[in-house]
């Protein structure tokens, strides 16, 4: 396989500033700190993903909120919608995991794209679930696509994570 680094890519993401789950309130967004590493050691584009009524502030509501689109399997309303991929062939997904999955903002912008002869790379942050449910969800989303390793981080060392990522790379 070539240098995924000199393909055309884009890294689509969801972060979540706020109070985050062992880590207190953080003003930078765990995933968004990876998504711009990965953005500097690749010159690929950013798309980040925004539920159009935030999540609470406090950890314990937002997870709370998230459970219950989880549950029901909701497609909450976005921000912006990427419409298309066509130009990429490297696509870096991901967020942090919410109850062992997807957070469901995410799952409202992957379906709408087309994965056809795509490479997905994706990561997350967590903070101790490691990568839970969510490989196999991803590869239903991202169907006809070639999913590669992942790469999964703890959200309170992602300031420490430069040299992890860049290896993934």
């Amino acid at each position: 396989m070539s240098d995924l680094k000199t393909k055309k890519s884009i890294v689509i993401y969801f972060s979540r500033a706020d109070e985050n789950y062992g880590v207190g309130y953080i003003e930078k967004w765990n995933t968004e700190v990876i998504a711009e590493y990965i953005q500097e050691l690749t010159w690929a584009d950013l798309f980040k993903v925004e539920r159009k009524t935030p999540y609470a502030k406090d950890y314990t509501t937002c997870i709370k909120e998230a459970q219950e689109e989880i549950d029901n399997d909701e497609r909450p309303e976005i921000v912006n919608t990427l419409e298309s991929i066509d130009d990429y062939e490297v696509i870096y997904v991901w967020g942090p995991i919410y109850r062992w999955q997807l957070p469901q903002p995410m799952v409202t912008q992957l379906e709408k794209l087309n994965w056809e002869w795509k490479i997905v790379r994706p990561f997350t942050t967590h903070e101790g679930s490691g990568l839970a449910g969510v490989p196999s969800q991803l590869r239903n989303l991202c169907k006809w696509a070639e999913v590669l390793e992942w790469l999964a981080i703890r959200g309170s060392s992602v300031y420490q994570a430069k040299d992890t990522v860049e290896n993934w790379l």
